[in-house]
Parts: structure tokens; C-alpha cells; sequence
């Protein structure tokens, strides 16, 4: 993993690059060790720096941060705070990654519209923490042809990504199925959980090595012509708020639980400023 994030983020010695998820968080991974591998800095995110207004870019110029992973409802948030004049840019910052959630057509248009982000690299990742943090990118720049569902790239060194029916078998380009992802990132499984292990860890019919595996991610997607993958949402009730997976039956048997209530149903839902947030 820490080979394939040196292609991505390409980090040099003299850069400086933020921690900026905490240690309980995957993303930490692919700050701290591609870093403190390639000779670069580490500087760790104050805990008072929380939501991208001018403290924060302060503190980006004051460090000069030149690389930046950070979720992409944050990268969000700076988006619409820098458009409307409330919140800043570096330009010591060349490059920067979000991932965690879909990334949205118009906000990305407002990045690279924006004057003071020209020379910054965007890149958009992809990947469940049980194939180790990153499976897929997408490095954006003049040239690259995007319409309004931004794919989630190309497979990382050594993934592979099998996008397949409800039979097990790869699908044609453009049509959905299932995301799959085998390859030398696929973890051994959950702790002491053989039974979901199973369920979610299964063979991969598709490689030469024996005994090789591939993690059902609940992902819906589908290859584009150009061998980009574009993310269409989940095949189950699971969904993503900020980052976290949430399972919506969950909550719903929690609220079933409270005096008074004899039934309970909770969505997902994006008002029109493009905020999602759970309604019960």
C-alpha cells in the first residue's frame, strides 16, 4: 500500500504533509507510513482545527502543507466556504486527495473553476477499510474528460477490481453489478467474526494464485469505456454519512425500542444545499 499511495500522491522530500484523520481512522495509514517513507514531514492536525474556515487555512499556510488526504464531506464544506468568500486557499498545497463518500459534479467544478486552485492536483479515492484503505483513484486535471457522476478511477498496483452479477459472473461495460476487489490489499478478515468472514471474504475464482480471496463490497458500479469505474450507490440498506458506514435497520431497531413508538422507518436524505442527514 505504501508503494501504490507513492504513485498517487507522488510525495518528495521537502514535502509537508497533515494528518489530518485521527490514528482510530484507516486514512491515517495512508498519511503517516507513505510520509515517513519517502523522507517527507508529518504534521499533525491541531485538535481546534475542525471545520475549513480561515483558521484552518491559516494553519495550512503557516505549515505549508503541500500534500492533504481529507474526507470529502470536508472537502465539501471548503468548497462551498471558499465560493463564498468565507474560507481560503494555499498555494503551497499541490496536491490534494478526498475520499470516504461520493464526491459531487459541482462542487468539483467550483474547485477547478477557482483561480487560486489551478496548480493543485485533485484526486478522488476510493476503498473499504478491508482492502486496506485504497483500492481505486482518480487524478483530475485540464485534460480529463469528467460529465456529472465523477468516476472512482482506476485500480491501485496489485488490486484487482471485478465488478460482477448476482451470479458471480463479470458484467458487460456499463452495466451495474457488484464491486468486488481482490488483490495483495484484501485483508485477512474481522476479528474474531468467522461468520461475517466468510460472508464477505470469498474466494477469487478469477486469479492464478491459490487460496486468493476478494471482499464483497455492497458497492454498486460500472466500468466506463475507459477503464474507469464509476461508483452507483449500495445494493443494501447500508449507507455513508460523513465518512461512516451506517446500517439504517439498526437505528430503526434502537427507535422501535423507545416507549410509544410501534413503528420506525430512517432514510438517508439530501436537501437542496446538497446536506445529507438521516430522517426518522
Amino acid at each position: 500500500f505504501i508503494h501504490a499511495q507513492h504513485q498517487t500522491s507522488e510525495p518528495q522530500l521537502g514535502d509537508r504533509i497533515l494528518q489530518f484523520a485521527t490514528i482510530a481512522f484507516d486514512t491515517s495509514v495512508s498519511d503517516i507510513f507513505p510520509t515517513l517513507a519517502s523522507g517527507a514531514t508529518l504534521v499533525l492536525r491541531p485538535p481546534h482545527i475542525r471545520i475549513p474556515d480561515m483558521t484552518f487555512v491559516t494553519f495550512l499556510r503557516e505549515q505549508k502543507i503541500t500534500i492533504m488526504d481529507m474526507p470529502t464531506a470536508f472537502w465539501h464544506l471548503w468548497v462551498q466556504e471558499m465560493m463564498a468568500g468565507r474560507s481560503g486557499f494555499s498555494p503551497y498545497l499541490h496536491t490534494l486527495i478526498v475520499g470516504g463518500e461520493k464526491a459531487e459534479y459541482r462542487h468539483l467544478i467550483s474547485w477547478l473553476s477557482h483561480q487560486e486552485t489551478q496548480t493543485c492536483r485533485w484526486i478522488n479515492s476510493y476503498g473499504p477499510t478491508e482492502t486496506t484503505v485504497i483500492a481505486t483513484t482518480l487524478k483530475v486535471d485540464g485534460t480529463t474528460d469528467i460529465t456529472d457522476n465523477i468516476p472512482i478511477g482506476y485500480p491501485l498496483p496489485n488490486t484487482r477490481i471485478y465488478i460482477l452479477d448476482t451470479f458471480g459472473k463479470p458484467v458487460p461495460i456499463g452495466v451495474s453489478g457488484e464491486i468486488h476487489i481482490g488483490g495483495a490489499g484484501v485483508a485477512r478478515g474481522y476479528l474474531n467474526r468467522p461468520d461475517l468472514t466468510a460472508e464477505k471474504f470469498v474466494a477469487d475464482p478469477f486469479s492464478a494464485q491459490p487460496d486468493a480471496r476478494m471482499y464483497k463490497t455492497g458497492d454498486l458500479g460500472r466500468w466506463l469505456p475507459d477503464g474507469a469505474i464509476e461508483y452507483l450507490g449500495r445494493n443494501d440498506f447500508q449507507v455513508k454519512l460523513r465518512g461512516f458506514r451506517i446500517e439504517l435497520g439498526e437505528i430503526e431497531t434502537q427507535l422501535l425500542a423507545c416507549a410509544g413508538v410501534s413503528d420506525a422507518v430512517v432514510i438517508a436524505r439530501e436537501d437542496e444545499s446538497g446536506d445529507k442527514r438521516l430522517i426518522a
